[in-house]
């Protein structure tokens, strides 16, 4: 009899441990377990699904339950409410991490933990309809960008032998991504049970990676090899014990690489705030033809999410030196989507544009991390990514501002998504393919 227990318990436990033996040897592939690199892309597909259930969670509140007019009053209050205090905030988020660099563990740690409590007080305004619910999603937006901003400067000291940047960071997106996508229809589930419970969900995901992130490796809070670095222009200029008098360097020197790569990615994270926000509104009004207003708004949002997986992959699997070459190419594939989208406007243009949209996102976004990552010193690094995030997170929040005000035709629609993506593009063009073709000497390595 109890051997016949343990059988049963072994079989209905196997799957369990199947899996997440499964996950693991997929994440600790390649050098990534013993560099510890596996581990972060573990905590990040954690901080994936934790942040879609709090998602779906406001997407239900703010925009599916009201008519669309008074829905694109309540989504402007929301941007208004959180975006624009945390284009004040976003700035400090850098500077005051430089300040922790043996205690990244416990900074990830606590965007984890803050964002739990913050889960609670939402899923209380959610029942209630309070007010809390907007400075909570503040607080959201905030320690999420502070996870990211620790995440993104622990990379380089994780970095497998023989891994490109470019590689390592599309592993980690793209756990983050499947998690995402596992964990939307468990949120939407979760949400037909009763409004706080994505919330609840989310409070669970988050205590958890509370927890996971104290297994990162110690070499994470390390602050070997972060003396004062110089760039290769000072490089070339100072010699002997000039070089010991440096002042630190600023995130002005960066260099042209990063400048104009941070360009082209706004150029494209407005596109995306524009879509999202317009076709919302136009699908619900308009929805592709033969199909109700929902499914129309999922086709595109799974296509975009989709070419954004795709995006994420292709990074993993380039093997290129020159990520300026890849941003060029990738804005250029969108510009044209763009504009044969606005000139035969259907549904099957739609999907596909936001499929390019995404894919081109995923991808410029990973090639932006490696050049900051190569280009900028390690004492200002966080602070880097921090400005750069707030740059792209405010042309996040003009695209959909312009999405939202603007009329519900899908041709003129299409039109300005154009302009956007070709404004962006022929600002860095000659910038970018400059910077690829001098190179960079000297570049700064992460002991």
């Amino acid at each position: 009899m109890r051997g016949a227990v343990r059988s049963v318990g072994r079989a209905l436990h196997l799957p369990v441990t199947g899996t997440a033996r499964g996950i693991r040897k997929a994440t600790h592939a390649h050098g990534a377990g013993e560099s510890g690199l596996g581990k972060l892309i573990e905590l990040h597909a954690v901080n994936g699904a934790g942040d879609v259930m709090i998602t779906v969670a406001l997407a239900s509140t703010v925009f599916f339950s009201v008519p669309t007019d008074e829905a694109r009053g309540r989504v402007a209050l929301y941007l208004a409410i959180t975006m624009a205090p945390f284009t004040v905030l976003a700035p400090v988020i850098g500077p005051l991490l430089d300040r922790l660099p043996h205690g990244r563990r416990a900074a990830m740690a606590g965007a984890m933990l803050a964002r739990a409590l913050l889960a609670l007080i939402i899923s209380g305004a959610v029942a209630g309809g309070g007010l809390e619910l907007y400075p909570a999603a503040l607080g959201v937006l905030v320690a999420s960008k502070a996870y990211g901003v620790v995440r993104s400067a622990v990379v380089p000291r994780l970095l497998p032998p023989r891994f490109s940047l470019v590689k390592a960071n599309s592993r980690v997106t793209l756990a983050g991504l499947l998690a995402t996508g596992v964990a939307a229809p468990i949120g939407a589930g979760l949400h037909a049970v009763g409004d706080p419970w994505p919330l609840y969900g989310a409070f669970v995901i988050f205590v958890a990676g509370t927890f996971l992130s104290f297994t990162l490796p110690a070499k994470v809070d390390s602050a070997k090899g972060e003396d004062v670095a110089l760039l290769a222009a000072d490089e070339e200029h100072l010699h002997g014990p000039l070089r010991k008098e440096a002042k630190r360097p600023g995130l002005r020197t960066v260099g042209p690489a990063v400048t104009h790569a941070l360009g082209a990615n706004a150029a494209l994270r407005c596109l995306s705030g524009f879509l999202i926000f317009f076709l919302a509104f136009l699908l619900r009004e308009h929805p592709l033809t033969g199909e109700s207003a929902a499914v129309s708004l999922g086709i595109v949002g799974v296509a975009a999410g989709a070419g954004n997986a795709l995006g994420t992959a292709v990074g993993a699997w380039l093997r290129s030196r020159a990520p300026e070459i890849i941003i060029v190419t990738v804005v250029a594939v969108v510009l044209g989507t763009a504009v044969v989208a606005a000139l035969f406007f259907g549904a099957f243009l739609v999907a596909v544009l936001a499929a390019v949209a995404g894919f081109a996102q995923a991808l410029a976004k990973l090639c932006l991390d490696a050049l900051i990552q190569r280009d900028v010193p390690e004492a200002v690094r966080t602070s880097a990514f921090a400005r750069s995030e707030t740059l792209l997170q405010m042309a996040w929040v003009f695209g959909g501002a312009v999405g939202i005000v603007m009329p519900l035709n899908g041709t003129l629609g299409l039109v300005v998504a154009a302009v956007i993506v070709a404004a962006g593009w022929l600002a860095t063009l000659r910038g970018l393919i400059d910077s690829a073709r001098h190179g960079t000497r000297g570049r700064t390595r992460v002991a």
